[in-house]
């Protein structure tokens, strides 16, 4: 079994290395897909990541582990993919908005976040583009991070979040299995927890 994992916004696939040791550790192969949001639109990373996944998948069976924007990505990729394609036979979502993010939706006029996040940002927080991307079309899991701020000075009130993004912004009815773990959005690829909760998918599979 081969994983392909795709960071977050600005991240780098480094972000990912606690996670992808205790994969090869248990006999699974990973590479890893890398872009800057800072230089790249949201369109010439999804070309570029669909070259990397018809690659991977004429090599076999293969997972996705999409983190954050990773995951938003992954998605639009499937949904273009030619028909003869295999398809992967999961696609985990870490902390990976299905609808705008609050927080990008807020920041998108901030020129520092515009600067930095560029074509990718807006995206995020733009509710049309975001209800362009289709669900995915196979089996699913979506990890939530839980161990976000609480309360009244969170963006969140009390609705369970990671600190970036809320559980409502990352679930979704076409979603097969939905997973809450005790980590924040940054640190969640590092976590063993996540890590081992996507072992046992893949060796199940």
């Amino acid at each position: 079994m081969q994983v392909l994992y795709v960071h977050g916004m600005g991240r780098t696939p480094l972000s990912g290395w606690q996670m992808l040791r205790r994969l090869r550790k248990r006999g699974i192969s990973t590479s890893t897909f890398f872009y800057v949001v800072t230089l790249q639109d949201f369109r010439s990373i999804q070309a570029k990541l669909r070259t990397k996944i018809i690659e991977l998948a004429n090599q076999g069976d293969y997972v996705l582990v999409g983190h954050s924007l990773g995951g938003v990505v992954v998605r639009s990729v499937l949904a273009s993919l030619p028909p003869e394609t295999r398809m992967p036979n999961r696609v985990f979502l870490l902390g990976s908005p299905i609808r705008p993010s609050r927080l990008a939706a807020y920041l998108r006029r901030n020129w520092l976040f515009r600067l930095i996040t560029r074509d990718c940002g807006q995206l995020l927080g733009s509710e049309d583009r975001m209800r362009e991307i289709a669900p995915c079309s196979v089996p699913t899991t979506s990890i939530i991070g839980t161990s976000g701020i609480y309360g009244r000075f969170s963006p969140f009130g009390h609705e369970v979040n990671d600190g970036i993004v809320a559980e409502s912004e990352i679930s979704a009815s076409w979603i097969n299995e939905e997973l809450k773990v005790p980590v924040n959005h940054t640190w969640m690829t590092a976590s063993k927890k996540v890590s081992d909760l996507i072992i046992e998918r893949i060796v199940g599979t």
